[in-house]
C-alpha cells in the first residue's frame, strides 16, 4: 500500500482538550533535515487523550533540530491507553537515559529498546511520507485559495467528493487562523466570502436541477416540462391579516371572480415593500385555494434566483416543503442537520451573516400543530430538537434572526401562524382573462384549437370561473383538446360535472392503453380501480386530508403498487410523488377532483345498496346536509352529486356504471332547491343552490330576473317587487356578470332597506360602494359592519354621504371599522348630520384599526372638540397613513385646529390634502399650521382654508412658512380671507421661488387691488410653468394687473388651464388685452370665466378669433351678464362653428344674442362635431322663433346636451310644443331643464309634460317656476311623477297658481313614487289644508328622501304647520331644509 495514502492505524479516538481552543493554536513547524521521529508520540493502540485540565499540553510542541536522536522524544510503547497526566503537565519533561555497564536487567531493557528503535524507524518513514502528502495537499488548497482571491476569478460550480470537502474545510480553518494571526483579517474575510460564493453556486446548481422542470398534473417520473416554457404569471395581491376564511375554496374563487382591484405583486418581488411602505418585510404568508398556483410561484421564485435572473442580493434559499417535512416530523435533529437533509452539500457557516430565505410550501399539509406557545426556545442552530420546534423558532426569529421566510398555505390553515410573526399577507388569485388565454396558447400548439377552447370556456360561466385556477385550466385543456380533436366528438362539456366525467373517461383510457396494452377498456378493472380511488377520496374528504401516504392507502384497501400504476396513468386524478428520502406521497391533483370522486362514490353507493328510499329523498337529504354546513365545505360535493343524477351524465359513464332512471327525481329535486331558495338562506348558500340548479340544467329563475334587468334601463329596479327567490337570483346574476364589480351604486336599483340588505353580497364583492342618500337604517348599518368584518369583503371605498345617520346606527357601523378585516381606504360621510358623540364613535373605531384608511370626509357634520381631539390622536398614531382629510364646515374652532396641527406636526409625512374650509382656526391654529408647513417632513400638497377668517398678520406668517418649505404644495385655497398687502407680497415671493410648484391658487374675494394683482402676475411671469388654475374672482386687478396677467398668458411657458376673473371690473381695453394673449398662446386654456365684466365688441371679436384657432381647446366659457349684443354673439357662434368639437359648457345668460345670434347658435348645435353638454341662455330675450331655431338644431344632433336653461325667455306654447317633440326623441337625454317665467300656459304645459312622459327616466331637474297652468295640465305632471321610471330629483313650481286640489294631487303622486325627489319648491302657491295634510303623509313615508321643502308664502295655518312638524318627527332622517316663511304665525 502506498505510504502516501496511509494514516495512523490506531482504531481508537484521539480527543482534543474539551476546555481549551488553544490546543491547536500552533501546529508544529517542520524544518528541513529534522527527523519525523522527533514529533512522534506513542504508537499505542489505545486512545491518546490530551489533558482535560490544562490548555498548555499542546502550547509548545517540541522543536526538532539537526542531529537529535528520535528516541529523545519517544514515549512508552505500552499497548494500553496513553493518557497525559490529568494533574501535571510535567509528566513528559525528562524521559530516562540508559548507559553502558548497566545491570542485566538494564541490558534486557536495552534489547527492548532496540526493538522499539526498529519500530520507530518504520513509523518515522510513514510520517515522513505523511508530511510530504500533507504539504502537497496544503499547497494545492493554498493555490486554490489564492486563485479564489484573484480579481479575475469568477465563481463556478465545483464538484467535490465528500473526503476532499472535509480536507478543504480543515485546511480552511488553518488558513483563516493563520491569516488572522498575521493581521490579514480583510483577506481572511474576503477568502471566506469567496468560498461562500462557491457554496452558493453549488446550491444554485442543485436547486436549478431540482426546479427547472415542472410537473403539471403528471407524475414526476412522467412527462415533465421546462418551467420557463410553460409558466404563466398568476395574479398575486397584498391583503388580509392572516385570518381564516371558512368558506369553501371554490366559492371563494366564484365570489372573487370579478374582482382584481388590488395592486399586483410579482412572485419575484414577494419580499419587496410596496410604494409608501417603509417597514422591512421578514415573513410573508401567501394564501390561495388548492391548485391556484402557489407551488408554481415558489418554484419560479427559486428557479429565477438559481439562474441569476432575480433576487441576487439573496445568498441562500432553503426550500422546506411541509409535505416532505411530514416524513421526518417525529425525528429530533439540529437545524443544521435539518438543512442538510434537503441540501447535503451545505457547509457549517454562520448564516446570520448572509441573506437567507426559507420557503415553506404547503402549510395546510403539515400534520402536526405548530406549537408556538409551548415549544422550547432555541438560540443555537446546532442544538437538537423536534422538527416542529425548529420551525417555530425559525419563524419567531430565535434561530437565524436575519433570515426571511415565505410560507404558502390554503386559507383555512393560515391561522396556524400567529399574526404577530407575519409582516405581509398576500393572496394568489389565479389567472386573469389574459393570463388564462396565455396559458392555453402556451399549452396547446395548435393556436386555432387553443382559441376554440378559450371561446368555449368563456361561454360557460362556471367553467370560466373555475379556469382562474391553473390546475383546472390544465384539466380543461386535457379534456377539450381530446374532445375537439375527435371527428365525431360527443357533447362538449358545459358544466363542472360534465367536465370531470370526461376527465375520468380520458384518464381511464390512458391507463388501459399504457399499462394493460389493450385497445378497449377492461370495464371491470376500470370500475374497480375508480371505485377504490373514489372510496379513498370520500373517506379522506371526510377527514379533511388532501395528501396521503402509504398507510392511508392501505387503510382503504388500495395496493400501493396499483396506486403507483394509477398515479402513472390517471395523472389528472391521482398522482404519486417522491418526497424526502424518496418516500412516496400521494394526492389528487386538485381538491375538486377529490370532491368529484367522493360524490361519485356516494352516488354509486346509494345505487348499489338498492336503498328503499327514493332518489329524490336521497338528494333532499344531501341538500339539507350541505345547507347545514357552517362553512360550505360540501358545496362543490353537492353540485357534483346532483350533476351525476342527470340521465345525460350517467349516459357518459355507461359501461363503467349502470345508469339509473332519475328523470322524475330531477324535477322534484329542482322544486325542492327552489323552495330552499325561497326560504332565504344565507347569500353564500343561496348562490350555491343556483349553481346546483345550473348542474341540473335549470335556469328558470335566472332567466326571469334577467328579463327584469333587460326591460329596465341601466339595471334600475325601482318599484319592481321581487320575491325572495328572485332577489337571490339577482345576486347570483350580478356576482356572475362578465363585468367587473368595481362599483356598486344603490341608485341603479332601489333606495329601500330590502334592496340594500338583499344585495349586500354584491356590495361586499365590489371595490367601491356608493350609498349616498340611501336611507340607512340601523339594520343596514349593522349589515354593513358585518360586511366590513368579513375577510372576503373587497370594499375599499364607501360613500355614505347625505344620509341622516342616527347615533345607534353609527355605533353599529363603527364596530365594522374596528375589525382587523376592514380594509377601507376611503370613507365619505359628508352631510350626514353626525354630532359629537357619533363622530367620536367613528374616530375611536378608526383609532383601533388605523393603518388602512387613506381618505376621510366628514364635511358638514358637527364633530365637536372631543372628536377633533380623538382625530388628533389618530393623526399622531405612527400607523396612521391618512392622506386626505376633509373637514369643511365642521364648526372647528381655534382649540380644535390647534390640536389637529399639533398632531400633524408629530406625524407629518403622510397627509397630502387638508380641507379646513369654513372653520375658525384662529391665531394659534394658523400659527401651528404654519409650523407644520415649515417642517421639511411635511408633504402636504393641497391645503384649503377658504372662509377661515384669516387676517393679514396670520396670513403673512402662514405664507412665510411656505417659503421655507415650498417643494410639495400644489394647491392653495385662501378665498374669502384677508391676506392684505403683506400677505400678497409674501405670496408673490413664494410664486417667484423656482422651488415652488404650485398648480392651483384660489384667492376669490380677498380684497386684492391693482398693486397686489400686479405683484402676483409679475411673480408668475418669473416662474410661469407650473400654475394650472388661478381664481381671482371678486377682486380688483385694474388695468395694470390685467395687462401683466396678459403678459403672463402670452408666455409660451405658461400652461394655465383655468382662469377665473368673475366680477373683477374688467373693461373693454383690459378684456381685449386678455383676448389678445389667448390668441398668441391658445393651446392650454380649458376654462375661462369672465362673468360680470364688460368686454364690449372689439374684445369679443378678439375672443372669437381665439375660439376659431384650431389650437384652442377651450371646454368651458362663461360670459354671464357681459353686455354682449347681437353682433358679438354672432361672432362667438361663428367662431365656435369653425372649431366646434371642444366646448362643453357655454354660459351667455343675461346677454342679448338677438335673432341672428340665436340662429347661428342653432347652426352650431346642428353640427355633428358639436359636443356641447350645457347651454345657458337665461334672460336672453329669445322668443318663439328663436326657440324654434334652437330646438331644430338640437333635433339634428340630440345626443350630447344634458342641461338647458331658457329661464325668463318667451318660447310660449309653440316653443313648448317644439321642446316636447325634442323630449320624445329617445336619443335626447336631457337631465336638467329650466323654463322659469317662460310664459308657458296650460296647452303648452300639457305638451311639454307629454314629451317628458314619453321618455321619463332621464330628467333629474325641472324648473317651471312662474308659469301659469290649470288643473288639467297639473294632472299630466302628476302622471309623470307617478311613473316608476321617473327619477326626478328637483322640482320647482314656485308661483304657479297651484291650489288645494292641485297640491293634493301632487302629494298623492309623490306618495306613490316617493324615493327619488330631493327638492320641492311650492313657494307662493295655495296648498290649503288638504294639500298640506297629504304633504305630511308623504313626509312620514319611510321611503321619502325629500331633503329640501319650500312652502314660503303659502298661507298655511298653524294647525297644518303642526301636522308638518309631526310628520318630520316620525321620519327625521332626510329633510335638511324646510322653508315656512311668511305663513300664519311664522316670521321670515
Amino acid at each position: 500500500m502506498d505510504s502516501r495514502k496511509r494514516r495512523s492505524s490506531s482504531p481508537e479516538s484521539s480527543c482534543v482538550s474539551i476546555k481549551s481552543d488553544a490546543s491547536m493554536d500552533n501546529p508544529p513547524t517542520l524544518r528541513l533535515g529534522e527527523s519525523p521521529a522527533k514529533h512522534r508520540r506513542s504508537s499505542s493502540l489505545g486512545s491518546s487523550c490530551v489533558s482535560m485540565k490544562s490548555d498548555a499540553s499542546m502550547d509548545n510542541p517540541p522543536t526538532l533540530r539537526l542531529g537529535e536522536s528520535p528516541a529523545k522524544h519517544r514515549r512508552s510503547s505500552s499497548p494500553e491507553s496513553s493518557c497525559v497526566s490529568m494533574k501535571s503537565d510535567a509528566s513528559m519533561d525528562n524521559p530516562p537515559t540508559l548507559r553502558l555497564g548497566e545491570s542485566p536487567a538494564k541490558h534486557s531493557d536495552n534489547q527492548k529498546r532496540s526493538q522499539s528503535n526498529k519500530g520507530q524507524k518504520q513509523l518515522d518513514a510513514i510520517f515522513k511520507d505523511l508530511e510530504e502528502t500533507n504539504i502537497d495537499e496544503m499547497r494545492k488548497v493554498l493555490r486554490r485559495f489564492k486563485m479564489l482571491l484573484s480579481p479575475d476569478y469568477s465563481v463556478r460550480d465545483e464538484e467535490e467528493e465528500e473526503g476532499q470537502r472535509q480536507i478543504n474545510e480543515a485546511f480552511l480553518k488553518i488558513t483563516l487562523h493563520a491569516l488572522q494571526k498575521m493581521n490579514q483579517t480583510d483577506l481572511a474575510s474576503k477568502l471566506q466570502t469567496k468560498l461562500i460564493s462557491v457554496s452558493q453556486q453549488q446550491l444554485k446548481s442543485r436547486l436549478k436541477q431540482r426546479f427547472e422542470r415542472f410537473t403539471e398534473g403528471v407524475s414526476n417520473r412522467g412527462n415533465t416540462k421546462l418551467l420557463n416554457d410553460i409558466y404563466t404569471e398568476v395574479y398575486i395581491t397584498e391583503g388580509g391579516a392572516g385570518n381564516i376564511d371558512d368558506e369553501h375554496e371554490v366559492r371563494q374563487i366564484e365570489t372573487s371572480s370579478s374582482r382584481f382591484p388590488e395592486i399586483p405583486i410579482r412572485c419575484c418581488d414577494i419580499f419587496k415593500s410596496l410604494l409608501g411602505q417603509d417597514k422591512a418585510i421578514r415573513t410573508v404568508l401567501t394564501k390561495g385555494v388548492a391548485g391556484i398556483g402557489k407551488t408554481a410561484s415558489v418554484q419560479k421564485f427559486i428557479l429565477d434566483w438559481a439562474e441569476g435572473k432575480a433576487n441576487q442580493d439573496v445568498h441562500f434559499i432553503f426550500p422546506l416543503p411541509f409535505r416532505d417535512l411530514n416524513l421526518i416530523k417525529e425525528k429530533r435533529m439540529s437545524l443544521m442537520e435539518l438543512l442538510c437533509c434537503f441540501c447535503p452539500e451545505l457547509k457549517p457557516i454562520d448564516y446570520n451573516n448572509f441573506k437567507t430565505v426559507f420557503i415553506y410550501d404547503g402549510l395546510d399539509e403539515w400534520r402536526l400543530p405548530l406549537d408556538f406557545r409551548n415549544n422550547e426556545i432555541l438560540w443555537d442552530m446546532n442544538k437538537v430538537a423536534s422538527v416542529d420546534a425548529l420551525l417555530t423558532n425559525l419563524l419567531q426569529g430565535n434561530l437565524l434572526p436575519s433570515a426571511v421566510h415565505w410560507i404558502t398555505t390554503r386559507p383555512a390553515a393560515a391561522c396556524q401562524i400567529p399574526a404577530e410573526f407575519i409582516d405581509r399577507v398576500t393572496e394568489v388569485r389565479g389567472f386573469k382573462d389574459l393570463q388564462r388565454a396565455e396559458y392555453f396558447w402556451k399549452r396547446i400548439k395548435d393556436q386555432n384549437l387553443a382559441n376554440k377552447i378559450i371561446t368555449h370556456i368563456q361561454s360557460s360561466r362556471s367553467l370560466h370561473i373555475m379556469c382562474r385556477i391553473p390546475v383546472f385550466c390544465w384539466i380543461s385543456a386535457t379534456v377539450l383538446e381530446k374532445i375537439f380533436g375527435e371527428a365525431n366528438s360527443a357533447d362538449i362539456p358545459k358544466t363542472l360535472t360534465q367536465m370531470f366525467i370526461h376527465l375520468l373517461i380520458v384518464q381511464t383510457n390512458l391507463k388501459t392503453q399504457k399499462y394493460d396494452r389493450e385497445c378497449d377498456v377492461n370495464l371491470e378493472k376500470a370500475r374497480k380501480s375508480i371505485l377504490s380511488l373514489a372510496k379513498l377520496a370520500f373517506e379522506q374528504l371526510e377527514k379533511g386530508n388532501l395528501i396521503f401516504y402509504e398507510e392511508d392507502l392501505k387503510q382503504c384497501g388500495i395496493d400501493v403498487r396499483e396506486a403507483s400504476v394509477c398515479s402513472g396513468v390517471c395523472t389528472q386524478i391521482f398522482r404519486e410523488e417522491f418526497g424526502l428520502q424518496l418516500q412516496k406521497v400521494f394526492s389528487f391533483v386538485h381538491l375538486s377532483v377529490q370532491e368529484f370522486l367522493a360524490a361519485l362514490f356516494k352516488f354509486l353507493s346509494f345505487a348499489e345498496e338498492n336503498n328503499k328510499s327514493s332518489m329524490t329523498q336521497f338528494m333532499k337529504n344531501e341538500v339539507d346536509r350541505a345547507l347545514q354546513s357552517p362553512n360550505g365545505h360540501l358545496d362543490l360535493f353537492l353540485r357534483f352529486l346532483l350533476g351525476l343524477s342527470l340521465d345525460s351524465n350517467q349516459t357518459l359513464l355507461q359501461g363503467l356504471f349502470t345508469p339509473l332512471d332519475t328523470s322524475h327525481s330531477r324535477d322534484e329535486t329542482i322544486e325542492y332547491i327552489k323552495s330552499k331558495i325561497r326560504e332565504n338562506p344565507s347569500p353564500e348558500r343561496s348562490i350555491n343552490l343556483f349553481y346546483c340548479l345550473n348542474e341540473l340544467n335549470d335556469h328558470s329563475l335566472v332567466q326571469e330576473v334577467q328579463t327584469y334587468l333587460t326591460s329596465t334601463r341601466s339595471h334600475r329596479l325601482s318599484g319592481v317587487k321581487l320575491s325572495p327567490a328572485l332577489w337571490s337570483a339577482l345576486v347570483f346574476v350580478l356576482l356572475n356578470s362578465t363585468k367587473d364589480l368595481d362599483e356598486f351604486e344603490l341608485r341603479q336599483y332601489d333606495f329601500t332597506e330590502e334592496c340594500l340588505l338583499r344585495l349586500l353580497p354584491v356590495v361586499k364583492a365590489s371595490r367601491k360602494a356608493d350609498l349616498k342618500g340611501g336611507n340607512l337604517t340601523d339594520q343596514i348599518c349593522s349589515a354593513l359592519a358585518s360586511a366590513l368584518s368579513s375577510s372576503s369583503c373587497c370594499l375599499r371605498e364607501l360613500d355614505l354621504s347625505e344620509n341622516r345617520l342616527q347615533l345607534s346606527g353609527i355605533r353599529l357601523f363603527s364596530a365594522g371599522l374596528k375589525s382587523p378585516n376592514c380594509k377601507l381606504e376611503i370613507l365619505k360621510l359628508s352631510n350626514c348630520s353626525i354630532r359629537e358623540e357619533g363622530c367620536a364613535s367613528l374616530v375611536s373605531a378608526l383609532l383601533s384599526n388605523p393603518s388602512h384608511l387613506r381618505e376621510l370626509n366628514l364635511n358638514s357634520n358637527q364633530p365637536g372638540y372631543s372628536t377633533v381631539k380623538l382625530l388628533s390622536d389618530l393623526l399622531e398614531n405612527p400607523h396612521c397613513k391618512l392622506e386626505k382629510l376633509q373637514l369643511y364646515n365642521c364648526c372647528i374652532g381655534e382649540e380644535g385646529c390647534a390640536a389637529l396641527a399639533l398632531a400633524l406636526i408629530s406625524n407629518p409625512s403622510h397627509l397630502r390634502e387638508l380641507n379646513l374650509n369654513n372653520n375658525e382656526p384662529g391665531d394659534s391654529g394658523v400659527k401651528l399650521l404654519s409650523d407644520l408647513l415649515k417642517d421639511p417632513r411635511c408633504k402636504l400638497e393641497k391645503l384649503q382654508l377658504n372662509g377661515s377668517n384669516i387676517r393679514e398678520k396670520d396670513c403673512a406668517a402662514f405664507i412665510s412658512s411656505l417659503l421655507s418649505n415650498p417643494f410639495h404644495l400644489r394647491e392653495l385655497s385662501l378665498s374669502w380671507n384677508k391676506p392684505g398687502d403683506s400677505g400678497v407680497k409674501l405670496l408673490s415671493d413664494l410664486l417667484k421661488d423656482s422651488r415652488c410648484k404650485l398648480e392651483k391658487l384660489e384667492l376669490e374675494c380677498c380684497s386684492i387691488i391693482e398693486e397686489g394683482c400686479a405683484a402676483l402676475a409679475l411673480a408668475l411671469v418669473s416662474n410661469p410653468s407650473h400654475l394650472r388654475e388661478l381664481n381671482l374672482n371678486n377682486n380688483e386687478p385694474g388695468d395694470l394687473g390685467v395687462n401683466l396677467l396678459s403678459f403672463l398668458l402670452k408666455n409660451p411657458q405658461c400652461k394655465l388651464e383655468k382662469l377665473e376673473l368673475e366680477y373683477c371690473c374688467i373693461g373693454a381695453k383690459s378684456c381685449a388685452s386678455l383676448a389678445s394673449a389667448f390668441v398668441s398662446n391658445p393651446s392650454h386654456l380649458r376654462e375661462l370665466n369672465l362673468n360680470w365684466n364688460t368686454p364690449e365688441y372689439p374684445a369679443v371679436k378678439l375672443l372669437s378669433d381665439y375660439l376659431k384657432d384650431p389650437h384652442c381647446k377651450l371646454e368651458k366659457l362663461q360670459l354671464y351678464n357681459c353686455c354682449i349684443g347681437e353682433e358679438g354673439c354672432a361672432a362667438l357662434a361663428l367662431a365656435l362653428i369653425s372649431n366646434p368639437s371642444h366646448l362643453r359648457e357655454l354660459n351667455l345668460n343675461n346677454n342679448e344674442p338677438g335673432d341672428s345670434g340665436v340662429k347661428l347658435l342653432s347652426d352650431l348645435l346642428k353640427d355633428p362635431r358639436c359636443k356641447l353638454e350645457k347651454l345657458q341662455l337665461e334672460y336672453c330675450c329669445i322668443g318663439e322663433e328663436g326657440c324654434a331655431a334652437l330646438v331644430s338644431g338640437l333635433k339634428s344632433n340630440p345626443s350630447h346636451l344634458r342641461e338647458l336653461n331658457l329661464n325668463r325667455n318667451e318660447p310660449g306654447n309653440l316653443g313648448a310644443k317644439m321642446l316636447s317633440d325634442l323630449l320624445k326623441d329617445p336619443l335626447f337625454e336631457l337631465e336638467k331643464l329650466e323654463l322659469d317665467d317662460c310664459s308657458i300656459e296650460n296647452n303648452g304645459f300639457a305638451d311639454l309634460v307629454s314629451g317628458l312622459k314619453s321618455n321619463p327616466s332621464n330628467i333629474r331637474e325641472l324648473n317651471l317656476n312662474s308659469n301659469k297652468f290649470i288643473f288639467s295640465g297639473l294632472n299630466l305632471l302628476c302622471d309623470l311623477l307617478r311613473d316608476q321610471q321617473c327619477k326626478l330629483r328637483k322640482l320647482q313650481l314656485e308661483c304657479c297658481n297651484i291650489d288645494e286640489e292641485g297640491c293634493a294631487a301632487l302629494a298623492l303622486a309623490l306618495i306613490s313614487n316617493p324615493s327619488h325627489l330631493r327638492e320641492l319648491n311650492l313657494n307662493y302657491n295655495n296648498p290649503g289644508g288638504l294639500g298640506v295634510k297629504l304633504l305630511s303623509v308623504l313626509l312620514k313615508n319611510p321611503h321619502c328622501k325629500l331633503e329640501k321643502l319650500e312652502l314660503s308664502h303659502c298661507s298655511i295655518s298653524e294647525n297644518y304647520l303642526a301636522a308638518l312638524n309631526s310628520a318630520l318627527s316620525s321620519n327625521p332622517a332626510h329633510l335638511r331644509e324646510l322653508n315656512l316663511n311668511y305663513n300664519e304665525n311664522t316670521r321670515q
